[in-house]
């Protein structure tokens, strides 16, 4: 089952933090690294990091930009130590963690982690639907990238041993999600509801609305169907639909 769990790292720097996530990735039983734009795996110190987990290093994969790396996960979990109104719903690793086992149970999942200097950006937080702060001391919250993966991938192993109480719906693939709020975005824009300057605003809050009780591949089509329905209208579908509504016929 942690065989669905995949560790994306974006834009790492040190070739020696990449070896020792893969170590902690062996230690509790997943395998799948990828790796988004940059980072070495081949460097002397990656493979002394990851010890007897060279071949983790080996079979990393390697992605032009986060979406790709996470395009087939059902669920993507991001972490962050900061603040700020995009991460105000972050949740501890140990409360998060049910959901993510459940979750590998059916699908991929994607757990990921950002750069060692100032972590995921607010653009590589609106591919996750969830999102982890692990608790430490305010004098010092930053966590070294290995330690963070370590903390994490416990915590998923430790949920996975027991019994499993997390959601039970097979939730759609990150990619179908993303061309949802896609088509979103431009039905949104269409009918002046989303700020031009900035639509990300409000679209984070619906992905944090979807993200938390999950989409199923029949909710995206269902949504998708009505955002098509919003641009029909907003350009001159309206007038069928009002002439159709004075002669008492049905829109649909």
């Amino acid at each position: 089952m942690l065989l669905n769990i995949r560790v994306v790292l974006v834009r790492p720097k040190g070739s020696g933090n990449i070896g020792s996530v893969a170590r902690a990735m062996k230690n509790f039983g997943v395998r799948d690294l990828a790796i988004v734009a940059g980072g070495r795996t081949e460097s002397f110190l990656a493979r002394s990091m990851a010890s007897h987990a060279r071949d983790v290093l080996k079979s990393a994969r390697r992605f032009a930009s986060l979406r790709e790396a996470v395009a087939d996960c059902a669920l993507v979990v991001g972490t962050t130590c900061r603040g700020g109104l995009y991460r105000e719903h972050s949740r501890p690793p140990r409360d998060i963690a049910p959901a993510i086992a459940a979750a590998a149970e059916k699908a991929k999942c994607a757990l990921v982690f950002g750069p060692e200097d100032h972590g995921l950006s607010n653009e590589d937080l609106k591919h996750c639907q969830q999102i982890i702060t692990i608790p430490t001391d305010s004098e010092y919250p930053s966590l070294n990238l290995a330690q963070a993966a370590t903390v994490c991938l416990y915590e998923i192993f430790v949920a996975a041993l027991g019994d499993i109480a997390g959601e039970a719906i097979e939730r759609a693939a990150a990619e179908d999600v993303e061309r949802l709020f896609d088509k979103m975005k431009t039905s949104l824009l269409e009918i002046g509801y989303l700020d031009p300057q900035n639509p990300e605003h409000i679209l984070f809050a619906f992905r944090r609305i979807f993200g938390r009780g999950g989409l199923e591949e029949k909710d995206v089509r269902i949504l998708i169907g009505l955002f098509r329905q919003i641009d029909w209208y907003a350009k001159e579908g309206w007038k069928v639909a009002a002439e159709k509504k004075q002669r008492g016929v049905k829109v649909r």
